[in-house]
């Protein structure tokens, strides 16, 4: 991730917006004091260093650059202390801003932000500060007023896959083509996520494949949540906890993977997944081998709702630490409860 970290503005690969009016910022030597948010792993230091880079030549960097992380102690007596002496003194022989860097600015305490805006007013002069967060709402609104803000959102796939492709050259690593989609699927956006994932699926397993992907992470196959479902839809209670059981223990799968996979399946639809209709009574009107074909996306609007609100109970009592077992369970009754709704509707 360090390695192939862009150290230029030119090397970035998103967000050319943000970009081209930092850029601007920089060519006029107008730069304000920035607010950089955004889910992890989408350049937000990257873009701050870079713009470190370009401003103050490699000598000058440890006198004209004062960086603190989350890791690094900044409570309100650092922001009293050497944020504040290292802002207040101007630099002589050159003209030009010092710049502060907050990484995971977010971790500071509220007072310590109520701290920082009197320093970041009254020095503005000569220094600039840059604080980056995950989450906006923990920066204070004073802080928030004093800075231009920039939401750095997740990466497309179209942006993700080039520089991907670009480190897998560097490194000569074997990925297949739904080894990418898996590594674009299961990072969501966040780069450095996907590097890691690509990094520890080969070693650990050589070549990076779908599967190969999926099993390093621990997350299940779209092939598993599949055959769950069909479980669910088609076995009896019995049979169906049996197999799931099995098949989680096989693979080291938790039931809270497994709900989420299965919610996108309901929420959006799926793969499709026959469903047996078993007559219950002699007198059902359709022949015994009678079957249709359910894709996710058919259940009728009032029986989806419902299960919908059971997936949420599950998730809620798994979060309160709940028993799997019994909550495997319950997301199984959920779904023959469904199945037996749909049967009696049709």
């Amino acid at each position: 991730v360090e390695k192939y970290r862009p150290q230029a503005l030119s090397e970035l690969v998103s967000h050319q917006d943000i970009l081209s009016t930092v850029q601007r910022f920089i060519s006029e030597d107008r730069l304000p004091h920035l607010l950089l948010y955004g889910p992890p792993g989408t350049g937000k230091t990257s873009t701050i260093l870079a713009c470190a880079r370009q401003l103050y030549r490699e000598r000058e960097f440890g006198s004209m650059v004062l960086e603190l992380n989350a890791s690094d102690d900044r409570g309100i007596d650092i922001v009293r202390g050497p944020i504040l002496s290292f802002a207040s003194t101007r630099t002589i022989f050159k003209k030009g801003f010092k710049l502060v860097i907050l990484d995971e600015a977010d971790a500071m305490t509220q007072d310590a932000q109520n701290a920082l805006r009197r320093v970041i007013e009254k020095f503005t002069e000569n220094t600039r500060f840059c604080l980056i967060c995950n989450y906006l709402s923990k920066i204070i609104p004073a802080l928030q007023s004093r800075c231009t803000r920039f939401r750095f959102g997740p990466l497309t796939p179209e942006l993700m896959v080039p520089r991907l492709r670009h480190v897998i050259q560097e490194e000569g690593v074997d990925v297949t083509e739904d080894g990418m989609k898996a590594l674009v699927t299961l990072s969501s956006g966040d780069m450095r996520r996907a590097l890691n994932i690509l990094q520890s699926t080969s070693m650990a397993f050589g070549k990076v494949t779908e599967e190969n992907v999926y099993t390093c992470t621990g997350h299940p196959l779209k092939s598993d949540i599949a055959n769950i479902l069909d479980w669910m839809l088609n076995q009896d209670f019995s049979t169906a906890y049996r197999k799931i059981m099995e098949l989680k223990t096989l693979k080291g799968l938790a039931l809270q993977d497994i709900l989420t996979e299965i919610h996108l399946f309901v929420h959006r639809g799926g793969e499709k997944v026959w469903l047996w209709m078993i007559p219950r009574k002699p007198n059902f009107p359709l022949p015994l081998t009678a079957c249709f074909l359910l894709s996710t996306v058919d259940f009728p609007p009032s029986i989806r709702i419902q299960l919908l609100i059971k997936l949420a109970d599950i998730e809620y009592r798994l979060a309160a630490g709940t028993s799997e077992k019994i909550q495997l369970s319950s997301l199984i009754a959920a779904f023959q409860v469904t199945r037996d709704l749909v049967v009696a509707e049709a």
